[in-house]
């Protein structure tokens, strides 16, 4: 499966988010995940960890829920989903961008209950400015965190 871009955030040098993890809940079953990549704003170093995705086995039309620790919920963070429909069609990715600071929890549901979550992401962000100046500045991805669904076995 494919990795989702961290679209709507600008990807640059990064603030590492360190060892934290996300979690991840479905179907019954829990995974913490590694970062995939994380990023330190102030040395432009990054830390990439391809095999950090976490992996579940979900039933079509099950939720996701995410947990994320205070050091990625005091930042602004979003939520990428992949999912098909019962026919197996892509849809559109759904997004969604946490910026209240305080949000610990999240859950990814499908508008039908024949969608399959193929995909689910999480992705940090820092705001910098260029300049120093407040009306410069902008969001870029600090860390991403990925799970790859497993669809269940037929």
């Amino acid at each position: 499966m494919a990795l989702l871009a961290a679209g709507g955030f600008v990807v640059a040098g990064c603030a590492a988010p360190g060892p934290e993890e996300v979690t991840f809940f479905a179907d019954g079953k829990t995974v913490n995940v590694a970062p995939l990549a994380s990023c330190d704003i102030k040395s432009a170093q990054c830390t990439t960890r391809p095999d950090a995705a976490g992996k579940l086995r979900i039933r079509p039309g099950k939720p996701v829920q995410i947990s994320v620790p205070s050091a990625i919920a005091e930042t602004p963070w979003k939520v990428t989903v992949q999912y098909v429909n019962g026919k197996g069609e892509p849809q559109e990715l759904k997004q969604d961008i946490i910026t209240s600071l305080d949000r610990f929890a999240y859950t990814v549901t499908t508008p039908r209950p024949d969608d399959q979550i193929l995909v689910v992401e999480v992705a940090q962000a820092s705001v910098i400015s260029q300049t120093g100046r407040p009306e410069d500045a902008e969001a870029v991805t600090t860390a991403i965190w990925s799970l790859q669904v497993e669809p269940p076995a037929a």
